[in-house]
């Protein structure tokens, strides 16, 4: 499954988040797949797009993060699937 996630740093802590990035990496579990991100200009939020099957890994990750940022999980499925999807009902 692929899920978007909105992490919106902590009040002063975005340095925080990217030194402990280059000291210890993504530190993610084995099955969970990090694809991309993209962040704001403001260095508010940062959108992930990632991927497991099981989302205890989702769980395990956010808590090495926690104390630094705050997580919002969207499932997703891409426009491609989704508009195979719709085609069938029109």
């Amino acid at each position: 499954m692929l899920f978007m996630v909105i992490e919106r740093f902590k009040d002063g802590k975005t340095k925080e988040i990217y030194r402990r990035f280059q000291e210890k990496g993504r530190m993610m579990p084995k099955g969970l797949k990090y694809l991309d991100s993209w962040v704001e200009v403001n260095l508010n939020r940062c959108f992930q797009l990632m991927e497991c099957d099981d989302l205890c890994l989702l769980q395990e990750w956010i808590l090495q993060w926690q104390d630094l940022a705050e997580f919002e999980i969207i499932p997703i499925v891409s426009s491609k699937e989704t508009a195979a999807i719709v085609s069938k009902m029109l």
